[in-house]
């Protein structure tokens, strides 16, 4: 091979390669091979070829050079994967990467296509890939961390008793069904995507200043009523039953609290306060590691998305009232906040 069919064909390899055309790509990496002193065998064994395919590309080559390095056009229409063929990709799918002998674990549309070829025999544009996807049910989404600490016998257990108990007997005493949770507004600021001209990244001013405003938060349940409070310390047993004790004054009846495992929820002194008050206020626990259980956790994140990311807060105080006045547009918005701040569908269902 001569240093200008290599270039020529280094060329079309990049050229393949961006168009996910992995046919062609393996036709040249398998010139490749064979030029660095390969056998033919192996190069099979590597490229999932046949030995007569190999030998067929390296003739190609050989009789018409870098010309020779293409595939004729398929006459029709491309084949079409059967209902049967379709039902076992979207599984293959949902199995994961690494289930289907990848190394890698994120999905992406030349992944695909091999797979479809070596599953089905189909061979695809790895431009059609995302619009099968869509057809199948799929969209490209963002992974979430989920605790490598779930108890899923634990989970299951208030899922199916304890959650229908407290909706029970909250609708039974005419009782406030809050769900209770803390966030905290960093003044540096924070990050998110946005749209802005190619090659031209957005930036944000940043103060620098490792400060937060951190806000004490309770959604209930049945009418989207919201109850909040502002700090500028830590979150502590001192100020989380402060809070409490702001929205028993706020409030009559009986009051029931979710709340999740921090340590400020659940000290010596925080308990001592719910039995002084043990006549209206009920505190239950959430399963360990299971925020997708806490619906506010959803207002924190749609406030910080409209009203904080990629805002520059050169003072604390500009930082403060920025957030306080958005925790009180919330405020007078509860079915904006029942629409929000949905149960997933197995608590739902098991309400």
């Amino acid at each position: 091979m001569t240093a200008s069919q290599r270039q020529a064909l280094d060329r079309k390899l990049a050229t393949a390669q961006k168009l996910g055309d992995l046919r062609l790509s393996k036709f040249i990496l398998t010139i490749f091979a064979v030029a660095h002193y390969q056998q033919t065998e192996q190069a099979a064994v590597v490229l999932q070829l046949s030995v007569a395919q190999v030998e067929a590309y390296i003739h190609q080559f050989l009789c018409y050079g870098v010309r020779g390095v293409a595939f004729k056009k398929p006459a029709g229409r491309p084949t079409k994967l059967t209902a049967a063929q379709r039902h076992e990709l979207s599984r293959l799918i949902e199995a994961g990467p690494q289930a289907c002998g990848f190394s890698g674990a994120c999905w992406r549309s030349p992944m695909i296509q091999q797979l479809i070829k070596d599953h089905f025999g189909v061979q695809y544009s790895v431009f059609y890939i995302a619009e099968l996807l869509k057809s199948l049910g799929f969209s490209y989404q963002k992974a979430a961390f989920v605790s490598a600490h779930l108890d899923d016998v634990a989970r299951r257990r208030w899922r199916t008793r304890v959650w229908p108990e407290i909706v029970r007997l909250a609708r039974q005493t005419k009782a406030l069904l809050l769900f209770g949770d803390e966030a905290s507004f960093p003044q540096w600021g924070t990050l998110t995507y946005t749209w802005a001209r190619r090659g031209r990244q957005p930036v944000v001013q940043t103060s620098g200043k490792r400060r937060g405003w951190k806000v004490f938060g309770l959604v209930e349940y049945f009418t989207g009523r919201f109850f909040h409070q502002g700090l500028e310390g830590r979150f502590t047993s001192a100020s989380y039953t402060a809070f409490l004790a702001r929205v028993l004054e706020q409030t009559t009846g009986h009051v029931m609290v979710i709340q999740d495992g921090a340590r400020y929820h659940t000290s010596a002194d925080t308990k001592r306060f719910f039995q002084q008050h043990a006549e209206r206020l009920q505190v239950y626990q959430l399963p360990s590691y299971s925020p997708d259980y806490n619906p506010i956790e959803k207002l924190w994140k749609k406030l910080k998305e409209q009203e904080t990311h990629l805002h520059y807060f050169p003072t604390f105080e500009a930082l403060s009232a920025k957030v306080e006045q958005a925790l009180l547009k919330f405020e007078h918005v509860p079915q904006e906040i029942l629409a929000l701040c949905s149960l997933p569908q197995e608590l739902a269902l098991a309400a």
